[in-house]
């Protein structure tokens, strides 16, 4: 590019040159010729009745118009009306008798000048420049032209001048040229490390290695895509944990019921466990086997997030009357841990437009973190805001809380802050990531506020009529990285 660009700087340089050059010759030319002829009208005579000028002293003006000739470097002829030779500078007279100045060139001189670059209609075997003036006497008082001045140079010098001009030009284009590429080498290679650095790190996210970064280095677009690979890898590795979390925990759910079924009925089958009480450990299988189902259930639910399947079967319905039979099913364990509940007395109807199994499934999600989580001789707290467009419900409870640095993955898939299980041992990190996915679902949204050792609250947004959001992009209509900001 940046050749192309001096080549063609380097020609329309040329150009003007050349145009300027031609311009300031032919004045140059034309303003000698005038002085010229006044020189010969000077020392001349007009005969009127040969129509003819006569020189006064020959070889002085044989020597001043040599003169002339030789300080501008040209050659000076001096011509009848019928374009015979009177003088010439270059070789004399004699060099030139016989030869006549073309009438089409004569009848172009007698309007006032004459320019021409070329060979004088044959006259020349090169090209010269060649410029003529009509020699202009007073007779009886009127103008007459007596003669014609030309004066003409070689356009080898123009020539030469142009061809010096583009040697310095190529010169400096060379330099420049050079100059740049070493130039564009180091741009482009410190603009190309972090495309390299993201391009090896690439071919190890592809053996499952997200350990690579990049080195963000700049501000422009470079730098900021190199920082949202980085953010891209940081995702990549914290889904790849997750990936795993979920692998240990769904065997550990599958294994650890599936364990205790099998030995029960081992036992009842092969006489271990009396047949009294055989009700007792059917009790516990019965558990077991709902706890399976509920695990099947939630990844079935999951499936459908993923596939765009999940459908809106939108109803009006109560929705403080879900949330009362939702918390009258944790009634024993709320009983357990004498947790206080507070709020409900300050409701008043809730009518929605909306999809109440899901929102059944949104509200006994977030109840059951609630009774989980709460400390002992702790509160839940229910309260709500409705508007003209949306009904707002917050679920407060006390306890640890959420540390900060768990907030941003709070609604992510598979995603547990209980690690060491001592809590949260049912649970696969599901729930919140579906709830969140029914919510938006619904056109709505869900966040969460929290302060460690203090309390956890939970507020969920729905609108009084509920329309199905689809993702425009494609049938899916939920997306979440570890990197996510809540959703405020």
């Amino acid at each position: 590019m940046i050749l192309l660009c001096m080549i063609a700087m380097g020609i329309t340089m040329l150009f003007f040159v050349a145009d300027y050059w031609e311009k300031d010759k032919q004045d140059s030319l034309i303003e000698n010729a005038n002085q010229v002829a006044s020189v010969i009208t000077a020392a001349s005579n007009f005969d009127s009745v040969n129509n003819a000028i006569i020189i006064e002293d020959p070889d002085f003006f044989n020597i001043t118009i040599s003169t002339m000739a030789q300080s501008l470097d040209a050659n000076i002829f001096i011509v009848n009306t019928k374009g015979e030779f009177l003088f010439c500078s270059e070789h004399g007279l004699s060099h030139h008798v016989g030869s006549t100045i073309p009438s089409e060139i004569l009848a172009k001189t007698a309007f006032d000048t004459f320019f021409e670059c070329g060979t004088l209609d044959g006259f020349y075997e090169n090209t010269y420049y060649t410029a003529g003036v009509p020699i202009r006497v007073v007779d009886k008082g009127e103008q007459e032209i007596a003669a014609f001045c030309y004066v003409s140079t070689k356009s080898a010098f123009v020539s030469g001048l142009t061809m010096a001009t583009m040697r310095t030009f190529v010169t400096a284009a060379i330099i420049t040229v050079l100059l740049s590429l070493v130039f564009i080498y180091i741009l482009s290679y410190n603009l190309s490390r972090p495309l390299r650095q993201m391009s090896n790190a690439a071919k190890k996210f592809a053996v499952g290695d997200f350990s690579a970064r990049v080195n963000v280095s700049s501000e422009d677009e470079v730098g900021e895509l190199a920082l949202a690979f980085n953010q891209m890898a940081d995702s990549l590795t914290a889904s790849e944990g997750m990936r795993r979390s979920f692998i240990a925990n769904v065997s550990h759910e599958l294994k650890t019921p599936m364990t205790t079924i099998a030995g029960f009925v081992d036992g009842m089958l092969d006489g271990t466990i009396p047949p009294e009480r055989h009700r007792h450990y059917m009790n516990i299988v019965s558990l077991e086997v709902k706890r399976l189902s509920r695990l099947v259930q939630s990844m079935l639910s999951l499936s459908r997030i993923d596939n765009g399947e999940l459908k809106l079967n939108c109803q009006e319905f109560e929705l403080f009357s879900v949330l009362i039979n939702v918390l009258a099913g944790f009634e024993q364990k709320i009983s357990e841990k004498n947790i206080d509940i507070r709020g409900l007395e300050d409701f008043v109807s809730l009518k929605v437009n909306a999809d109440p199994d899901l929102m059944h499934q949104v509200i006994y999600n977030l109840i059951e973190n609630a009774v989980k989580f709460t400390n002992e001789n702790g509160y839940i707290s229910f309260s709500a805001i409705e508007t003209k467009y949306d009904i707002s419900v917050a679920i407060e409870n006390s306890g640890a809380g959420i540390p900060p640095e768990d907030i941003r993955y709070i609604f992510d898939r598979f995603y547990k802050t209980d690690k060491s299980r001592s809590v949260d041992k049912k649970g696969m990190g599901l729930g919140l990531f579906i709830t969140k996915s029914i919510m938006r679902l619904h056109g709505g949204y869900i966040y969460v506020e929290s302060e460690p050792d203090k309390y956890c609250r939970f507020t969920f947004k729905l609108p009084l009529i509920a329309k199905q959001y689809e993702k425009p992009s494609n049938n899916k209509y939920i997306d979440t990285t570890a990197n996510t900001k809540t959703e405020e």
